[in-house]
């Protein structure tokens, strides 16, 4: 096995980071990082004095604003949450219900804006959260129109189930995701939760290519999937045209 370097230790450390772990003292970060005390110490110093990581007065280390600067930078991050917003805000203000945008890194989908009412259905989605794909609205359309060779691996992969209701048959996902296609919206039916239904539709780049995906969020038993699917259609279609596409 080859050993670590430098740069795995680096990233080991900000791995130690999670959603569920946001803060951490040092000697949680040398165990979730897997490397010793002394080795820890010396990386976390280093992230600290450049501003990767911060360190409040009770010792307890933070990821810091300088990694938000650079995420910032990333063209599937904020700047497309900013070319999206306001046709989110539309959408919301149209329904009242859970809005949400999304794009695929690897075998997940990546929430990169979330906008909520009070009275709204509650989900376990945040900023930065990650589900399977096959599970949620937003990962259903961008597995839908991602590489045939990814769609097959991904159907024969492992398929999470998190719900009596989840998708977990590859047969099953793979006619899903010929629906998809075929309709232009991707429904998602209580796969998360049980008292949750989603609608979602694909976002293309200038190029024509599905980048991200906008769905919004409803209570199952209020659901009008033919109502809120042309709705998050006309938000989709137009962050695409923000972003350059033609039809």
């Amino acid at each position: 096995m080859t050993a670590p370097t430098a740069p795995d230790r680096l990233l080991s450390v900000l791995a130690a980071f999670d959603h569920e772990h946001p803060a951490l003292c040092l000697t949680d970060i040398s165990r979730r990082a897997g490397l010793s005390l002394t080795t820890a110490h010396r990386l976390v110093g280093a992230l600290t004095e450049w501003g990767a990581l911060e360190r409040d007065e009770s010792g307890v280390y933070h990821v810091g604003l300088r990694l938000w600067e650079l995420a910032a930078l990333a063209p599937r991050g904020l700047a497309l949450r900013q070319i999206a917003l306001p046709y989110l805000e539309d959408l919301y203000e149209a329904t009242h219900e859970n809005v949400q945008l999304a794009v695929r890194d690897g075998r997940d989908v990546v929430y990169i804006e979330w906008l909520s009412g009070r009275s709204a259905v509650g989900v376990h989605i945040r900023v930065g959260a990650r589900w399977p794909l096959h599970a949620t609205g937003v990962g259903l359309a961008l597995l839908a129109h991602g590489e045939p060779v990814f769609r097959k691996e991904y159907c024969e992969g492992d398929l999470t189930s998190f719900t009596p209701y989840t998708i977990t048959e590859p047969e099953r996902l793979r006619r899903v995701l010929a629906d998809v296609r075929r309709s232009g919206v991707a429904v998602s039916d209580r796969q998360v939760t049980e008292d949750a239904l989603s609608v979602a539709a694909p976002v293309r780049g200038a190029d024509g290519t599905v980048t991200a995906a906008v769905s919004i969020v409803v209570p199952h038993a209020d659901a009008q999937v033919p109502v809120l699917g042309p709705a998050v259609r006309v938000a989709a279609r137009g962050i695409s045209r923000a972003l350059g596409w033609q039809p």
